[in-house]
């Protein structure tokens, strides 16, 4: 019963910090959430007010990629618009009540947001002509995530990867997605004709986003800065319209998975689970870099003391692989990985998971339903504002802080490099292999390391990730080994 109370017993009022900085650290380093149990407002964590950061920020960011995923499913098999519109509420109103709300928020704080996997992006049209059936490639997901989990696996490979390994991936991944970003931006602005409001968009963000981190506000970046993109971009005649009406999807798993309903495919076959396997296993090998990123934000903004409030990797990839396969049965096509566009601004405003996650369940929940705010957060200088101040930049700093020393440097500059030649789930694998065995980087280092932290784990991450994007054709000038 004592450490049930240890939370509210150990809690102190505002007034008693001289600052809310202090205040919001204090109160990271007295929780204990628990694991597989019940945990509730007042009793295990409270709700402050910039829990909304985080969630406005998930919520942008659920709506963008799962939109993004689903119109990419629905061009490789021929859907409309309609089919996309449903099936983003389906995914968005069953994630957010289970996994969200319940999983995240009330029975394991320390597992972050089950998200969506961006890096798969790319690969659809390629699932779609290897023949991949999204709810065989969910349950694949699944079986493997869960493997990597009960094994400890993930937790390992993050345990394994050295400080200079995971700077530079995260400055190639910040870096990479602020270029991207920022072409998006003038793409969009060539499309309408109005080149200058890309402009003006992107250089109003970049002064409110330094003056922000100046005055050390940088977790406001998500809805201040999405908010003056909107506000630019009307005011100077950029078109918008909203074409989304309330309402409900059908979760009706045989609507879904029907022949001529939902997605018309019908129940995956032997056939079907072949083809999706190569890249379940991708998806899967993503996972530990993605998660590695995450927590290693919160490692840089929480106090060394809130040990109890570090999102737990094993905890995480259950979540994620549970969420894949619920998520695929009720009909959604979205592939899974923790949510970024959460736990980087739940990081940087100093707040644990669980208050945040049910404030971003209940917003994911009323734009689900309503409907027009999708058309908000997916209208492009909203979206590209929102993924650039509140995930590219901060990974881009948070890489460049963790690369110290001229051994780290070499490390990173070596991982940036594997990153471009094929890409950065590559870059991580090879570079943590060559960094563990001491051919770059802390020439000490393999003398710290057991056998299996220094040859079998980083080779069979290399391994197993290589064979995989050789067979789904992601290796540079080698063509696919399926679908060709």
């Amino acid at each position: 019963m004592a450490d049930s109370q240890s939370y509210s017993k150990l809690r102190k009022p505002r007034s008693e910090f001289a600052t809310r900085s202090e205040y919001l650290d204090h109160e990271l380093t007295i929780m204990k959430p628990k694991r597989w149990a019940l945990n509730l407002p007042g009793r295990d964590f409270n709700f402050e007010w910039e829990d909304m950061i985080p969630a406005i920020a998930g919520t942008i960011g659920l709506t963008v990629m799962c939109t993004a995923v689903t119109n990419a499913f629905a061009s490789a098999y021929g859907l409309d618009k309609a089919f996309i519109i449903e099936n983003v509420r389906v995914d968005m109103l069953v994630v957010s009540f289970l996994f969200v709300i319940l999983f995240s928020g009330l029975f394991n704080p320390r597992a972050n947001l089950a998200g969506i996997h961006g890096p798969m992006m790319p690969l659809i049209p390629l699932m779609a002509v290897s023949g991949t059936h999204p709810l065989a490639l969910g349950a694949l997901i699944a079986i493997f995530g869960i493997i990597l989990s009960i094994t400890k696996g993930g937790s390992r490979l993050v345990n394994v990867t050295s400080q200079g390994v995971a700077g530079g991936l995260l400055v190639y991944l910040g870096a990479i997605g602020v270029i991207g970003q920022v072409a998006a931006m003038r793409k969009w602005g060539a499309g309408i004709d109005m080149g200058y409001v890309a402009f003006i968009v992107l250089i109003a963000n970049l002064v409110l986003y330094a003056l922000l981190a100046r005055m050390k506000k940088r977790w406001l970046a998500i809805p201040i800065c999405s908010l003056l993109a909107a506000v630019v971009a009307l005011v100077l005649g950029a078109p918008f319209e909203f074409t989304t009406g309330p309402g409900l999807p059908s979760f009706n798993p045989f609507y879904w998975w029907g022949e001529d309903t939902g997605w018309k495919l019908g129940l995956p076959n032997f056939s079907h689970i072949i083809s999706s396997l190569p890249f379940a296993i991708l998806a899967v090998a993503m996972w530990s870099p993605d998660f590695l990123g995450h927590r290693i934000f919160q490692e840089m903004n929480y106090p060394k003391k809130a040990k109890n409030v570090l999102m737990d990797v094993d905890d995480t990839m259950i979540g994620c692989s549970v969420r894949q396969v619920t998520s695929a049965f009720f009909g959604s096509g979205c592939i899974t990985s923790s949510w970024g566009t959460y736990m980087i601004p739940a990081a940087i405003a100093k707040r644990p998971i669980p208050g945040g996650a049910i404030a971003t369940g209940v917003l994911a929940i009323i734009v689900a339903i309503a409907g027009f705010p999708m058309d908000i957060a997916v209208w492009r200088p909203v979206l590209s504002i929102a993924l650039l101040v509140g995930v590219y930049l901060p990974l881009l700093e948070a890489g460049m802080e963790m690369v110290q020393d001229s051994k780290d440097t070499q490390s990173a500059g070596i991982c940036i490099f594997s990153s471009a030649i094929v890409n950065p789930v590559f870059g991580w694998a090879l570079t943590m292999f060559l960094d563990n065995n001491g051919l770059i980087g802390d020439k000490e280092r393999p003398g710290k390391l057991s056998v299996l932290d220094r040859l079998v784990i980083p080779g069979l991450a290399l391994l197993v990730s290589t064979i995989a994007m050789a067979v789904v054709g992601m290796l540079p000038g080698i063509p696919a080994l399926i679908g060709g």
